[in-house]
């Protein structure tokens, strides 16, 4: 078990951090992820969609993110917009893939959908294996919301984190498909590395408070995965990300984790920096990297699930619009749950909710899968520290 300090409140490991895409979660408020009902939080933000929408020169005009969403007592992390510039070309990691455990897709994936973008020709260079032009400086796309041309740079990249003022950030990395051969997979390696390398030179040198962590990358080949912990390791950065192709499901996921994370255990300095899983939130992976070191997980997956109508609890995933569940009155979502829709609301009037399309039914269905996740990091750290794990 740790605890990571931050200027904005400290949050105790293992920890899961909720994806607030546009700085906003999904379905809820931020109070619902507060002191008061969801404690030591920290909170995941994508610069990419921040770029975007309403710029980060707005987001640092308003007094950076904390007082731009009126969350200045918990932490926030940003990423450097790589994953969604990447995924326009390749589809997310989970998705090209063929596994759903993690991820983000929001804007990116209702952009392929979209049929007119008000000039000839924008719709496929906005999406597509063209829509990613990538050269040492940087990589350059297309804006979805406007068509304009953007080149994104490890040093653009941390400015921009700079006016968003969140408390960790990343540096720019390469995000390759899972399905690629080993010498290209090398190659994006290598760049994501020079790419880091610049991007923390240039964080070094304006500090503000700000954590950065690396992006660990090498996909599934253990030979590449092991230079970059040795690599990355070796140059400060205050923590380390386990990024890139993580597999073709959880097994292989679990492979993977299983013979790197040792490898963070050599050195005192490896250990006592915290070790951050990219765009994975489901219990099962989770339970499986928290005893081989992992510190913090992100991921969107429950308020997605949540948004869905599909609710976990202790018994598994409950689908809330299922017709067993229109008439299940006094019946909890989960009998050992504490959150305000467990304690007020039972499965009938949720199904309800969801059946007749009311915005009230995903707000409800959010904070308890919110508050689910909370209480699974609660439990996983006191197993630890009664030595259970």
């Amino acid at each position: 078990m740790g605890r990571i300090h931050t200027p904005h409140g400290a949050v105790d490991t293992p920890s899961f951090v909720p994806v607030a895409t546009n700085a906003a979660l999904k379905g809820v408020d931020f109070r619902s992820t507060g002191p008061d009902r969801v404690p030591g939080h920290l909170v995941f933000a994508n610069t990419y969609h921040l770029l975007l929408q309403p710029g980060s020169g707005v987001v640092r005009d308003a007094g950076g993110i904390h007082k731009f969403t009126g969350r200045e007592d918990g932490p926030f992390i940003t990423d450097s917009g790589g994953f969604q510039v990447f995924s326009l070309a390749y589809g997310s990691v989970r998705e090209e893939s063929g596994w759903g455990a993690g991820g983000e897709g929001g804007e990116l994936k209702r952009a392929r959908d979209r049929r007119s973008w008000g000039r000839p020709g924008w719709r496929t260079d906005v999406v597509g294996r063209d829509a990613v032009q990538v050269t040492e400086e940087g990589a350059t796309f297309r804006s979805y919301r406007d068509g304009s041309r953007v080149l994104l740079t490890p040093e653009s990249t941390v400015e921009a984190q700079k006016d968003i003022g969140a408390d960790i950030i990343v540096p720019l990395d390469e995000l390759p498909p899972y399905h690629i051969d080993r010498e290209r997979l090398e190659e994006s390696v290598e760049r994501s590395h020079r790419w880091e390398a610049r991007s923390l030179r240039t964080h070094l040198g304006d500090v503000r408070e700000q954590a950065m962590y690396s992006v660990i990358h090498g996909g599934v080949d253990r030979e590449l995965r092991t230079k970059s912990v040795e690599y990355l390791t070796s140059l400060p950065f205050d923590g380390h990300a386990i990024g890139g192709s993580l597999g073709s499901g959880r097994e292989e996921l679990a492979e993977l984790l299983g013979w790197m994370m040792p490898l963070f255990d050599l050195t005192g300095s490896r250990r006592r920096k915290p070790r951050h899983l990219l765009g994975i939130g489901d219990e099962p992976s989770i339970r499986n990297a928290v005893p081989l070191g992992l510190d913090t997980f992100d991921s969107s997956y429950p308020t997605r699930l949540g948004r869905h109508g599909t609710l976990l609890t202790r018994r598994g995933l409950l689908r809330i619009k299922r017709g067993g569940n229109a008439r299940a009155f006094g019946a909890k979502i989960d009998e050992e749950c504490t959150c305000r829709t467990c304690q007020r609301y039972d499965r009938a009037y949720l199904c309800h909710l969801f059946k007749a399309r009311e915005p009230l039914g995903i707000m409800l269905a959010t904070e308890h899968n919110l508050q689910y996740m909370s209480d699974l990091m609660a439990e996983l750290r006191t197993d630890i520290l009664e030595d259970l794990l």
